[in-house]
């Protein structure tokens, strides 16, 4: 019986060197038949660069009641676990992020994990629960791989002499620390020619206003702003509402 333990452990510990993160969902039980709950499916995101990050999973319309715990821990203290703070569908939590509560499959919950140390993995544990049985679902991470911030907000567009235009826009307001850790933008600018619709990017901006200019006169452009952590952590945040304009004829 030591001899299988130990054999079990070494075969653990090896899988776990060589596969990494990948090996948390090759150790995870399998999910029970029947109405049991469905695995939920983590996203992470941190919104605000160091201390605002959320875990979400849809809930999908189930006639079960269920109930979610949420947990996390660095990947190598895994003693040490905290409680996620949950927030469920229709909850509020706009202080945190401007992400919906619900999506087309379902409802949406968010967990804010707080107080997460700067380059260092992490493992969250969701386990969905009814009374007919549970499935769990492991996700690592590490908070400069995952930063997006939420779209700039207040954009506004404007003619500005003959085919140019000026773009202001405000930083998100759920990103705090401006000063700490700035945020750079990327302008799209959109418009339509014989039925086709034509991109160009320019970027990136450290400040909150630019000029477009060589534009076309008299043409109807669809302008939207993108804000990014300024040394380039993780991704651009999704486009701002397109914001419509139209430069001067002469």
């Amino acid at each position: 019986m030591v001899r299988d333990c130990v054999a079990l452990c070494a075969t653990v510990t090896l899988l776990s060197c060589v596969l990494g993160s990948n090996s948390l969902d090759l150790l995870e039980p399998p999910v029970a038949s029947g109405n049991s709950p469905s695995r939920p499916t983590i996203n992470c995101r941190c919104a605000g660069y160091p201390n605002q990050t959320l875990c979400s999973w849809v809930e999908p319309p189930q006639s079960v009641p269920t109930h979610y715990i949420a947990t996390y821990s660095e990947r190598h203290k895994q003693s040490d676990t905290k409680q996620c703070r949950l927030f469920p569908p229709g909850s509020s939590f706009s202080a945190l992020s401007s992400t919906p509560s619900s999506s087309s499959s379902g409802q949406l919950w968010h967990c804010h994990l707080e107080d997460l140390k700067l380059l260092t993995d992490y493992i969250i544990n969701v386990t969905a629960v009814n009374h007919l049985g549970s499935s769990s679902h492991l996700t690592s991470f590490m908070v400069e791989d995952i930063v997006k911030p939420d779209p700039p907000t207040d954009v506004r567009v404007s003619p500005n002499g003959f085919r140019k235009l000026s773009v202001e826009w405000s930083p998100p307001p759920t990103w705090p620390n401006l000063d700490i850790f700035p945020l750079k933008y990327h302008v799209q600018c959109q418009w339509e020619f014989r039925g086709t619709t034509q991109t160009f990017h320019l970027g990136p901006y450290e400040s909150t206003r630019v000029d477009l200019k060589g534009l076309a006169p008299g043409r109807t452009y669809l302008v939207q702003v993108c804000a990014k952590e300024l040394l380039g952590l993780g991704e651009c945040s999704t486009w701002s509402t397109p914001v419509e304009a139209t430069t001067a004829k002469h």
